[in-house]
């Protein structure tokens, strides 16, 4: 396993939710890791990131890992959820909240 795909492995199996993004939760460098940062904020998630930005073997590393071309991409419980249109697709469902709850990850209860 190569210096990366341990860092990200690590990531990934050590923190209940994982999102690898562009930028910063506090300043989304993309718009649609912007959308998952909104979308995990509106439902109180606790979740740690990664900047893909960053780093060029990190960003080409996390597409690799996944076998997903795009990010941000998102993780629960060390499984790979999806990126930006498929966490959007299954809030607006109400199907990412019953994810995460069933993954034991607390969610904030919406009216």
């Amino acid at each position: 396993m190569t210096d990366i795909n341990a860092f990200i492995d690590e990531k990934v199996k050590n923190n209940d939710v994982f999102l690898f993004m562009k930028g910063s939760p506090d300043f989304p460098q993309c718009g649609f890791s912007g959308q998952v940062v909104q979308i995990l904020g509106y439902l109180g998630v606790t979740y740690d990131s990664a900047n893909v930005l960053d780093s060029a073997e990190l960003r080409d590393g996390i597409k690799a890992y996944t076998n997903w071309p795009t990010i941000p991409q998102l993780y629960v419980k060390g499984e790979f959820v999806g990126g930006a249109d498929i966490v959007r697709e299954m809030f607006q469902a109400g199907e990412l909240q019953a994810h995460m709850e069933a993954a034991g990850i607390p969610v904030k209860q919406t009216a």
